[in-house]
């Protein structure tokens, strides 16, 4: 992209990566009802075959878009496969054994685990503030052991669920390391591939990867008993999880480095508490907030513009 853009279309990718990243802490958050509904599982399947049955005439090729090469295949594959099957797997489990709040705090860990992976894969050079900002990450997700929790809905797809708050904070980090991935393998696809289709292209291949399971669930499940509400929510959440945020997300990454685009990582931790605390009503706790204050300055540390060389 030419540094040279114009201010007015630089905006426009701001706020784009803005509402991307607000619009994901929102859906986590919300997502807790909805695995109280469905098994995850099942609950996974749907919503991939909604948002496949609102966007199909996005997986047709422009004009402008090359024929997909086999490591571009690879690479849709790949940003299915971690960013959009096991993100959600690792998410709807983990939200469901533990707090929207501590969700949120566990994501603020987003923008570090990006630089690690940035790394790893891409040479790239792990300053002293980035440290400190994995640290801050560590910290942070190490308060939520001592750290009260609720226990977590037990009806519907949780039916004899045990509460353990460990174990869904450890998920929600699996679907943290599941987004850093999906970052990294989504700005190289944005130079091959238009915003559209790569949304179409990775739902459609959750909607296979899933539908095994969600066949198998779906054949045992009563979906008489579940509320005109609850399927009203999870219609918001298939075109919010598979068509508005990612088609946002990459729009905005066409035209931002993928370094600066780490910026926005902070909404999602921001309006996953914000929900959980103001629509779900759960509380924040004193270890939570000091948490979530501590993991917040790691986001600003590992997000910082740094000089330009």
């Amino acid at each position: 992209m030419n540094p040279a853009a114009p201010a007015s279309g630089r905006l426009v990718a701001y706020g784009c990566l803005a509402l991307s990243m607000s619009l994901v802490g929102g859906y986590v958050a919300l997502s807790k009802p909805l695995v109280a509904a469905f098994p995850v599982l099942l609950l996974a399947w749907l919503r991939f075959g909604i948002a496949a049955l609102a966007m199909p005439h996005w997986l047709k090729r422009t004009r402008d878009e090359p024929p997909m090469s086999a490591r571009t295949r690879g690479l849709v594959f790949l940003e299915s496969f971690l960013g959009n099957f096991l993100f959600s797997i690792c998410m709807l489990f983990g939200v469901s054994l533990t707090s929207a709040v501590s969700a949120g705090v566990i994501m603020a860990s987003i923008p570090a685990v990006v630089a690690v992976a940035s790394w790893l894969f891409l040479r790239e050079r792990i300053t002293v503030r980035i440290g400190l900002a994995i640290g801050c990450a560590a910290l942070g997700i190490g308060l939520l052991a001592f750290s009260p929790t609720h226990a977590p809905p037990t009806t519907g797809g949780a039916v004899g669920a045990p509460s353990m708050p460990w174990l869904g904070n450890l998920l929600v980090f699996c679907a943290v390391l599941c987004e850093a991935a999906y970052a990294v393998i989504g700005k190289s696809l944005t130079g091959k591939l238009g915003p559209k289709r790569i949304a179409s292209l990775i739902n459609l291949w959750g909607f296979v990867l899933s539908m095994p399971f969600g066949i198998w669930f779906a054949l045992q499940f009563d979906f008489t008993a579940v509320r005109f509400g609850t399927w009203a929510l999870l219609v918001a959440y298939a075109l919010a999880a598979s068509i508005w945020t990612v088609w946002l997300w990459m729009t905005g990454l066409r035209h931002v480095p993928a370094a600066q685009a780490g910026v926005f990582t902070v909404l999602l931790p921001v309006s996953a508490a914000l929900v959980g605390v103001l629509v779900l009503g759960e509380n924040l706790t004193s270890p939570q907030l000091l948490a979530f204050a501590i993991a917040l300055v790691g986001v600003v540390l590992a997000t910082w513009p740094g000089r330009r060389t």
